[in-house]
Parts: structure tokens; sequence; C-alpha cells
């Protein structure tokens, strides 16, 4: 059984977050042991997080890492992912936010190396990114700085494309952390479809306001 962190079990969240893992492993939005999901617990503001390096396929609660907002680690043995702080940055700053994937779609890989926004043509996707998903400036990951640089080119979207290196989506839980996921892949898979046949239209500007809402 996992460990408490404080007066209460974590067992159920670290169950939580590896069914997350394993449903975007099993669609194909994480190839391999690439990507990192954490959560945070509301009760005791502790961030749970995949290892650095694991196997989605074989992930069991002990091998998730339990850590506090200053990169700490609280609960675990594993090497924590090298992509922790970013994750640890947005929580810092965006405490709206509780859940975090960090992914490797293809099609959204693809407007990643092309350093072009993906417009949200979907509904589902305007209204769960809150808007075109951003596409931040190439630089390497794995610090709180790189976190915070990356806060400021996603605003208030939820969701933001790195750079010749996939994407981030956040959620008031995992589960929508993990929807704008794939509502955001849905988008650059149409885009995509959409340009090799012409332009696309796209949701008129004056029913944001209104499906946002």
């Amino acid at each position: 059984m996992a460990k408490a962190t404080g007066s209460h079990d974590l067992t159920s969240l670290k169950l939580e977050l590896i069914e997350g893992a394993a449903l975007v492993a099993g669609i194909g939005l994480v190839p391999l042991t690439q990507g990192n999901l954490s959560l945070r617990d509301p009760e005791s503001g502790h961030v749970l997080m995949t290892p650095h390096d694991y196997p989605y396929d074989q992930m069991t609660a002990d091998d998730v890492l339990v850590q506090d907002l200053a990169g700490n680690v609280i609960d675990g043995f594993r090497e924590p992912s090298h992509e922790s702080p970013v994750h640890l940055a947005v929580y810092e700053r965006r405490p709206e936010v509780f859940g975090i994937v960090h992914a490797e779609p293809v099609y959204t890989n693809l407007f990643g190396v092309l350093h072009k926004p993906i417009a949200p043509l979907h509904v589902g996707t305007l209204i769960t990114v809150g808007g075109a998903t951003p596409v931040m400036p190439f630089a390497p990951s794995g610090s709180r700085q790189f976190g915070y640089d990356m806060l400021a080119v996603m605003g208030d979207k939820r969701a933001v494309v790195w750079a010749n290196h996939g994407m981030l989506a956040v959620g008031d839980s995992l589960r929508k952390a993990i929807h704008c996921t794939v509502m955001v892949e849905i988008s650059a898979q149409l885009y995509h479809m959409a340009l090799q046949h012409g332009e696309p239209h796209q949701i008129p500007p004056e029913f944001h306001d209104r499906l946002l809402a």
C-alpha cells in the first residue's frame, strides 16, 4: 500500500494517475515511455507524478512519485520525471489546475515542428482549450523557468504546443487534462487534413464568446 503524506492515504489518487497514464498510452498519445502526467492532491497540495522513462503498461501505484511544490520527493523510490519542474511551475502559478498531461501526439507535433498554432476548428476544442492552441518557441525543457516561459505563451488557454517537442494540457482534474489533450490532437488532425483540400473555414469569432461562456 502507498504511504500517506499527511492525514489521508494517497492510494486512490495514485491509482487515478496510473489509470490515466494507461489511457493516454493506449490511444497513442505518449509513445513508449514518452511524456508524463501529474495531478495535485487537493488536501495536501502535493503533486503525484509518473516517474522518468518508465513503461506505462508496467506502472503500479508504488511507482508514482509524490513531491511538494518545491520539488522535494515526499514519497516514491523511482527517478522523478525530468520535466517535473515544469509541472510544478504550473501548479505554483495556476491554482485552478489539478491535472497535467505532457504528451507527444503525432499531428500536434506536426504543427509543433511548423511552429504553427493549432486553430480550434472543432467546437469541442474551442471550448476545451479556450481558443487556438499556441506554440511555444523551442527551448530545452526540464526547468522551472521553462515552465514560467511556457505559461507566458499559454496565457489563459488550457493547452500549449512545445515547438519540436510535444504539448502540455491542463485541467481542473486529470480527466479534464486528458480530454483537452485528445481535443487538441483531433483539431490538429482535422487542420492537417483540411489543408490538403484548401483553407479550412474556422468558427466565426463572433461565436467564440458565446461558446466559451
